[in-house]
């Protein structure tokens, strides 16, 4: 069996924009899941995203007040980190992992896991935080970070990026995904974001 989670982080709604970009919830039309890695500020976003598919969240700095924001209420989709086994696999959640540029020895993905994962290390973790795209392998884990779908690189709100994680017999692969007028293309890793061509 093979499995499709829709990849979004830091929408920052309605601070970023009154709602989600539409092209989002059409991207995500047909997933099995779909995981919000945090910085949602308002969880109704969630209630919208689950009309789509059922709903995973990591709770972000953005969640609990930071910028004057009143601290939101639990909700049960939103935790600081998930570990959900999927086809084979221990899937982890959270809003911010050091996958990018680690500072020993406080600074790294092993001590994030043993923080956040303490009982079983993920094969994947998906997280956001730094609105910044990335897919990379860290000490043996797939390490995905969808990007901000509204604060591409934290520039002012415009179109940024999703992800797609699939699974399919015990193994993962994950894809990022550029939000444009007709929908979503590909993430060109090698092209000069839009973003940083203005």
């Amino acid at each position: 069996m093979t499995l499709t989670i829709g990849l979004i982080a830091d929408t920052h709604i309605p601070e970023a924009r009154a709602e989600l970009w539409p092209q989002v919830y059409d991207a995500f039309q047909g997933v099995d899941y779909i995981f919000h890695a945090g910085d949602i500020h308002e969880l109704w976003v969630l209630d919208t995203l689950q009309e789509v598919a059922p709903v995973y969240a990591a709770r972000g700095n953005g969640e609990d007040g930071s910028g004057g924001r009143a601290v939101q209420p639990e909700d049960p989709r939103v935790r600081y980190a998930w570990t959900l086994p999927m086809e084979g696999l221990q899937i982890g959640l959270t809003h911010y992992v050091p996958a990018r540029e680690e500072r020993p020895p406080d600074f790294t993905v092993a001590r994030w896991v043993e923080r956040f994962f303490p009982e079983q290390t993920p094969d994947v973790i998906v997280y956001g935080d730094t609105h910044v795209e990335l897919v990379n392998e860290v000490d043996g884990i797939l390490c995905v970070n969808p990007g901000s779908a509204t604060y591409p690189h934290n520039y002012d709100t415009q179109y940024g990026t999703i992800g797609f994680l699939t699974l399919e017999d015990g193994n993962a692969s994950a894809s990022v995904w550029l939000i444009n007028d007709d929908g979503i293309e590909p993430f060109d890793w090698d092209a000069v974001p839009p973003w940083r061509a203005r």
